[in-house]
């Protein structure tokens, strides 16, 4: 794929390490691709960061055909940047697509695409320990119409982001509220993808969980309403008399590419890992009978976030004492160490951008 490259005349400001805080500052730059239905994806072009110019009609605006990815790049050294299994990110922001009728993108040329950006922006990686540069693909519907139908135009455009630790206060295990009153998706609909429609039904439960003291929500099936599936916009695990069990991937959770991360490195270690589904009235059994060992959740965004304090009704149950656990920890360690190049990549997750 050829990129045209055009660089910016009037360079921001850099910000320091220390005050990055996470997606509240961009690079100078962001790489666009059109796309109609007589040229297909077209027009590769790393550009001056600025506004997109929208029609009000556009129809992701109005019917909401819009997708995205999350993932990370690191500081790996001099002259070199790290990203974390790209090519996962790559083919799900394609099933994502499928499934709300957006045309496919090149894997080969969506990871093109983001190296070429972060090398182009490497100026703004951060170094100080802790810190990465988050990157944002995503894809809107913009062919001005209205009528219920996929759009004939799209726009696929990545941004940057310097960001700091997750964590403003350290890696602190969390509080979390079961919700059982509303639902995130359901089997047949787009839970399993980054659609972005999946995020802004998950704010209500959200916000209500945090006004009442909590950090986060953890969803229960749509159906049912008794089977755990995400945490937030995370996946769930729980270690039980040593044995991991998270939520198996049932067609309404997402697939998280650090889930899959987390469960491949756990079975290389020889601890038994299980996929199935989790009654939430038998992980509050296990709590009483002190099974519950560990619980934590998955993402790009934090990598591994400590469960301290599950809610549901009127029960609440302490998880490690409100400690983060030895298996937590571990996990959380040999991830970033691998993603950061400070750890032997023994699974071929990590592809080199060397400047």
């Amino acid at each position: 794929m050829e990129i045209r490259k055009q660089r910016t005349l009037t360079p921001k400001a850099k910000v320091e390490d220390a005050n990055l805080g996470f997606g509240q500052i961009f690079t100078d730059h962001m790489f666009t691709m059109e796309y109609d239905q007589e040229n297909g994806w077209h027009n590769a072009a790393i550009v001056p960061y600025a506004p997109i110019e929208l029609d009000p009609s556009a129809m992701v605006l109005h019917y909401g055909q819009a997708v995205f990815e999350g993932q990370k790049a690191y500081f790996g050294g001099e002259k070199r940047i790290l990203l974390f299994r790209a090519e996962m990110n790559a083919a799900r922001l394609n099933r994502s697509s499928e499934r709300i009728c957006i045309p496919p993108i090149n894997e080969a040329d969506q990871i093109q695409a983001v190296r070429e950006l972060v090398a182009f922006d490497s100026d703004w990686m951060p170094r100080s320990p802790g810190t990465s540069l988050y990157v944002r693909p995503f894809i809107i519907a913009t062919q001005p119409h209205l009528g219920v139908k996929p759009s004939s135009t799209y726009l696929y455009t990545i941004i940057l982001s310097p960001v700091g630790s997750y964590y403003k206060n350290g890696m602190s295990p969390v509080r979390i509220r079961i919700e059982d009153d509303f639902v995130r998706s359901v089997r047949g609909a787009a839970g399993f993808t980054k659609a972005s429609a999946n995020y802004a039904i998950s704010l209500k439960g959200q916000v209500n969980a945090m006004g009442i003291g909590f950090d986060q929500v953890l969803w229960l099936d749509g159906v049912e309403r008794r089977y755990i599936e995400e945490v937030g916009t995370s996946n769930a695990f729980f270690l039980v008399d040593g044995q991991l069990i998270t939520p198996e991937l049932n067609g309404s959770i997402l697939p998280g590419i650090t889930r899959d991360s987390v469960i491949n490195l756990a079975r290389s270690w020889g601890m038994t890992v299980t996929e199935r589904r989790i009654d939430v009235k038998e992980l509050f059994e296990l709590s009483r009978q002190g099974k519950l060992e560990e619980a934590f959740a998955t993402g790009t965004a934090a990598v591994i976030s400590p469960v301290g304090v599950l809610s549901w009704e009127d029960q609440s149950v302490t998880v490690n004492n409100g400690q983060i656990g030895a298996v937590t920890q571990k996990l959380y360690d040999t991830l970033t160490g691998i993603q950061t190049g400070h750890l032997q990549d023994d699974f071929g997750w990590v592809t080199e951008i060397l400047l």
